[in-house]
């Protein structure tokens, strides 16, 4: 008896022994498929927060995305220099099983931008009230640009080296569009940058060589709204706008989540190649 045959037998035998008929099985086995092949064709997501945040601030944009099928991830990132920072989103990339698209809030623009053309399972970036930078630029340069963001007015700097931000300025300016007692949380659990980081220079961007997408905060009082439309312009990028202060990931879950769903969508891969 061949292999097939042999096969074929054990499986009606199994069949019989559960009661489940042929028919009743092929149409399992249909619907298994289509399930397999919708959830194959989408990137696994993973979420970069920014300096003065964490991994936490992400949890509305991942309950929904976790609810609608996605695979995510939203590591913790040192923030103490921009290598180390790539060094941790590459450590994450590493373990992906399979295209990834990847988000990033204000720095962790600046964190996925340095990926440069060496991010082979990326298929896309989604850029959120986030730093877009070109090569050469460095964050202090385009900062010393204007005057100080209302959210940075009173930055101070530890004896290690690292930015922290006010309660006041966080609260009413970083995440002025959130609920006092939850802003006062993220405040409490804000990470902070290592100044150094502002003189870090770009190599080659990400985005010159990936679909981008950019959702710009209007009411940003961290990163001038007007900057991150030249972000959005400059890297060509498929670009929304909605009514948030700096972190619309908690203010605007729902609206930063269509964003990203759209972005996957537009890069979905087939299964086949998963």
């Amino acid at each position: 008896m061949s292999n097939e045959s042999k096969s074929v037998r054990e499986l009606n035998e199994l069949l019989e022994r559960a009661d489940i008929s042929p028919e009743a099985y092929a149409e399992y086995t249909a619907a298994d498929a289509v399930l397999s092949s919708s959830t194959g064709s989408r990137p696994n997501i993973v979420l970069v927060h920014g300096a003065w945040a964490d991994g936490s601030s992400w949890s509305g944009v991942i309950e929904r995305l976790q609810a609608d099928g996605f695979h995510v991830r939203a590591p913790q990132f040192p923030l103490s220099s921009l290598a180390d920072d790539v060094a941790r989103l590459r450590q994450v990339l590493a373990f992906q099983d399979g295209p990834t698209l990847v988000v990033g809030h204000s720095y962790g623009g600046q964190i996925m931008t340095a990926l440069g053309t060496d991010a082979p399972n990326v298929v896309g970036l989604v850029y959120v009230a986030a730093f877009g930078l070109d090569e050469g630029e460095s964050l202090g340069a385009l900062l010393s640009q204007g005057p100080v963001a209302p959210a940075l007015a009173h930055l101070f700097t530890d004896t290690r080296g690292f930015g922290w931000l006010s309660e006041d300025d966080f609260v009413h300016h970083f995440a002025g569009d959130v609920g006092a007692t939850q802003a006062r949380v993220l405040y409490a659990v804000q990470q902070p940058l290592a100044t150094s980081a502002f003189g870090d220079v770009m190599g080659a961007p990400a985005w010159k060589s990936l679909p981008t997408w950019y959702l710009v905060a209007q009411n940003d009082e961290a990163l001038p709204p007007d900057a991150e439309r030249q972000f959005a312009a400059r890297m060509g990028a498929v670009t929304v706008e909605i009514p948030s202060n700096h972190v619309p990931m908690v203010s605007h879950p729902n609206e930063v989540a269509d964003l990203i769903e759209k972005a996957a969508d537009a890069v979905g891969v087939p299964a086949a190649t998963r």
